[in-house]
């Protein structure tokens, strides 16, 4: 048994999923990371040796034997839970008439079933002190053209987030969703010099500049920790003011309408 907290992260080995390990291990919190590819878990091991503790399963988060397989790694490895950051997520989206049911099962297995099923075998090992954080997306916080199955899971989850603060609560399991606009990772780069990409994300926000993968991997941090102790059931945007205004850069106020 360990004095240290512990925590599963899923999707470890992916941009936001390393920043929040790393972030996690630098408040001393050892880390159980997943994630589908056992060559960038290795790779991600390797890296953090004599950094943190750290250990991985290389798992299919929505595989029926998954939940279990993770929780029991943590208990074996580390012997306790404290901590389940539902990382992992696909960024499948498009308008709701031209989404599969192919596309709508692999965001709906993988970003709602797969955390709620993990949050079911990892509560009953969970007490005072310890927290769950969901990593969502502003996209769940209002409604977005072209959004389809991800803006609903996302949505999804805040809705799930509440129903675990409200029902767990009282044994002193926080529960809080952290909702960032884009950030630029693997799952976001392929779009992020798109014109219209940009159009609906950067010339939207007040702040200028982007977000980055620590400033979403420092608000997990502090959710994670005592100094957090009384935030609970909140959804909390990391998103330069993009969810709370209606600002549009000046720029585009400014330019000149060009007739179809």
């Amino acid at each position: 048994m360990t004095d240290s907290k512990v925590a599963i992260v899923t999707g470890a080995a992916g941009g936001l999923g390393e920043g929040i390990t790393r972030r996690l291990g630098r408040d001393g919190v050892k880390v159980v990371g997943t994630g589908r590819n056992e060559g960038k878990l290795s790779a991600l091991s390797a890296a953090l040796d004599g950094t943190m503790d750290f250990a991985h399963v290389a798992v299919d988060l929505s595989a029926q034997d998954a939940p279990k397989a993770i929780v029991d790694a943590a208990l074996d490895r580390f012997g306790r839970l404290d901590m389940v950051i539902n990382n992992a997520g696909s960024f499948n989206f498009g308008p709701v008439d031209q989404t599969t049911d192919d596309m709508l099962d692999e965001v709906l297995g993988i970003s709602l079933r797969a955390p709620f099923r993990l949050c079911r075998e990892a509560i009953p090992h969970m007490g005072e002190g310890s927290s769950i954080v969901f990593i969502g997306s502003t996209w769940g916080l209002y409604g977005t053209a072209g959004g389809g199955a991800y803006s609903a899971v996302k949505a999804g989850q805040i809705g799930l987030m509440q129903t675990l603060a409200a029902e767990y609560g009282r044994r002193g399991i926080r529960s809080n969703y952290v909702a960032p606009t884009v950030v630029k990772t693997e799952m976001t780069e392929a779009y992020w010099d798109v014109d219209f990409f940009k159009r609906i994300n950067f010339e939207l926000t007040p702040l200028a500049g982007f977000c980055q993968i620590e400033d979403v991997a420092n608000m997990v941090g502090f959710l994670c920790s005592d100094e957090a102790r009384f935030v609970h059931g909140q959804t909390i945007a990391v998103d330069g003011g993009i969810s709370s205004t209606r600002f549009v850069d000046p720029a585009a106020i400014a330019a000149e309408r060009v007739s179809p």
